[in-house]
């Protein structure tokens, strides 16, 4: 048992994989929380990763001292921007790294102060996955809330999306009554707000090529840089392709500016029914079935809104 009451290992002996939540209030309480679980996992040899925002990875890495050596360290606000990327390019990049049957212990804090409206949901729904996405891996993924500065129902959801919770001021560890992450998945499949006016191409198989001109030059008039007009063609080819593939045999391109972004949402008939879609990584065998993945990795946020009457992909790119 750690100072905090962590254990680096499995918690409340569930089995390989331990998720806990981390309520802090201030810099303090973030440390305590924190410093003792790196230290205890470096101790017995496990590989770490630290990835949290900009500020709280220089108060980790400094009040390691020469331990941060050992140390991967990432920073959030650049790698988990999309929260869809953190799963396939931060956790399991990490864990997927090490020898077969390695524990891993990993500080991961995708929620802060300054998440926008549209990215918490994205964040939220996350949270939920990462419990299926490590189900059965031998790994400690503990992830850090600001109680002071993060609203009630955020906290509220961690309890939802973590089967333990850590009250890093007590110390101690105490099983999450309202553990529900299915739940949290569903109460976020919201429908999107409503898209601004703004130019739409509707695309069957023969005009993909079209789509992509159209969507290439709205995003040029928009004021995207030439390297994230590659990028907005890239998610719009592989997004059309699905939609043509999976989703209907069409669908509707739509793109908008939006406080800094141009916006591009790709709407059709299909119904996504893996809530882990696009948050995969994947295999290096694997032909194929890399479409939302590469979005993911790609875009500044990936929102979706599925279900049975159809599905919308909306991604936001930084102007």
């Amino acid at each position: 048992m750690t100072a905090t009451g962590l254990r680096t290992g499995p918690l409340g002996g569930v089995g390989p994989f331990a998720h806990p939540a981390l309520l802090y209030d201030g810099e303090d309480e973030y440390l305590a929380g924190t410093l003792p679980f790196v230290r205890d996992a470096l101790a017995v040899g496990a590989p770490v990763a630290v990835a949290v925002p900009t500020e709280n990875l220089a108060l980790i890495r400094d009040g390691l001292g020469a331990d941060a050596g050992a140390v991967r360290f990432v920073d959030m606000r650049e790698a988990g921007r999309n929260p869809g990327r953190i799963i396939p390019g931060v956790l399991r990049a990490f864990a997927d790294a090490q020898p077969p049957g390695t524990r891993v212990s990993i500080v991961g804090e995708p929620v802060w102060a300054g998440r926008t409206s549209a990215e918490y949901p994205a964040c939220a729904q996350h949270e939920a996955l990462i419990n299926d996405a490590f189900r059965g891996r031998s790994a400690t993924i503990l992830c850090p809330y600001d109680t002071r500065r993060l609203a009630p129902h955020v906290i509220a959801d961690a309890h939802a999306t973590h089967p333990t919770v850590v009250r890093a001021g007590s110390g101690r560890e105490e099983a999450s009554g309202s553990y529900a992450p299915a739940d949290v998945v569903a109460r976020h499949n919201r429908p999107l707000p409503p898209a601004a006016d703004g130019p739409a191409f509707r695309f069957v198989k023969e005009s993909l090529g079209e789509a992509r001109h159209f969507a290439v030059g709205a995003g040029e008039r928009l004021g995207l840089s030439a390297a994230r007009l590659e990028d907005l063609a890239l998610v719009t080819a592989e997004l059309a392709t699905n939609s043509v593939v999976h989703g209907g045999s069409s669908g509707t391109l739509a793109l908008w500016g939006e406080d800094g972004h141009v916006v591009c949402e790709v709407r059709d008939g299909g119904h996504l029914t893996d809530p882990l879609a696009g948050r995969r990584p994947a295999a290096r065998e694997q032909r194929g079935g890399r479409g939302l993945l590469m979005v993911n990795l790609v875009a500044d946020l990936v929102r979706v809104h599925t279900g049975p009457g159809g599905t919308a992909v909306r991604c936001w790119f930084t102007r």
